[in-house]
């Protein structure tokens, strides 16, 4: 199984366009120790040919440009992502799905709620059907107490993929915001058949539940949310009122914070951030706080990380 992280940044991007905070000045004045980031998204391939894309991001024109392994390769008109498969309907994980409308028909994975909220509220299902038949979608159908279930793509044959809904919130723009229902967020872990080695995706992991402990711990690599430093980091900058309990990410610092949930993992566990806030003081490599992940072994992700599991 081939991982690459195509953007690690949260919604808007580092630096956000119309922020000027310490992180998005400095990168702009291309201060040492901060380095721009597109909007979350990775993509899983068991070949090398033919990807599987995780979220698409509004950045994703510019992610699939900077990456030879998804250029057109095969004919006229072409390309490295074969499938794509959501785990929410936030605006920075859906939106991309409009630049690729040139490649329709495409098939969609996302659970029923997601579909929901991508045929109403932003409704890129019913907007795409004029673009040769548009997205086709396919259920991540969740079931049981736990609210999971296990699948496989035709893209990846030997990809084994436990989807898990997680305790996270639904989109603003979604009548289920502050309410969220199973299927607005999810876990997946991504497991090679043939090697055994397995990834725990959770870029939305706003309240870890004893299940998703469960995968974590399953996992030989975790891949999850970094998205704030502190639960109410953006109050602290007089940026906006809302906590990021709130928004359904969990913040890194605190007893009951995401280091901490790390922190409880395998030794042998590879541990990595994405989806961090520019806000967040983590992206300068030499903050206090990037000093405090690197003792407790967890990385940072970049644009471009390039691994195999």
């Amino acid at each position: 199984m081939q991982v690459l992280i195509l953007g690690s940044a949260a919604g808007g991007g580092f630096p956000q366009w119309n922020c000027n905070c310490a992180n998005c000045r400095g990168v702009r004045q291309g201060r040492a120790g901060l380095s721009p980031r597109t909007q979350s998204s990775i993509a899983i391939s068991m070949d090398g040919e033919r990807w599987l894309l995780c979220n698409a991001s509004p950045d994703v024109r510019a992610q699939l440009s900077a990456h030879p392994e998804l250029f057109p390769k095969r004919g006229l008109r072409d390309s490295g992502i074969a499938e794509v498969l959501l785990v929410d309907a936030q605006i920075d994980h859906v939106s991309g799905l409009l630049s690729l409308r040139e490649g329709c028909p495409l098939d969609v994975w996302c659970t029923a709620s997601v579909h929901a909220d991508l045929s109403t509220g932003f409704p890129l299902f019913p907007m795409l059907e004029h673009w040769n038949g548009g997205l086709s979608w396919r259920e991540i159908a969740l079931s049981g107490e736990r609210d999971c279930c296990t699948f496989e793509v035709p893209s990846c044959p030997g990809l084994e993929i436990t989807a898990l809904s997680l305790h996270s919130n639904a989109p603003p723009y979604s009548p289920r915001r502050g309410s969220p229902a199973a299927g607005d967020n999810l876990g997946l872990l991504f497991r090679d058949t043939l090697t055994g080695g397995s990834l725990f995706y959770g870029p939305g992991l706003g309240q870890p539940s004893d299940a998703a402990r469960v995968l974590m711990t399953k996992a030989d690599c975790v891949l999850v949310d970094g998205t704030l430093w502190h639960d109410d980091e953006m109050s602290r900058l007089g940026i906006a009122d809302t906590t990021g309990r709130e928004m359904g990410h969990l913040a890194l610092a605190g007893e009951r914070g995401m280091i901490a949930e790390l922190d409880a993992l395998p030794a042998a566990t590879r541990r990595i951030l994405i989806h961090i806030n520019n806000t967040n003081p983590i992206l300068d490599e030499t903050s206090t706080e990037r000093a405090v992940l690197e003792r407790h072994g967890i990385e940072v992700a970049h644009d471009g990380t390039h691994f195999s599991l």
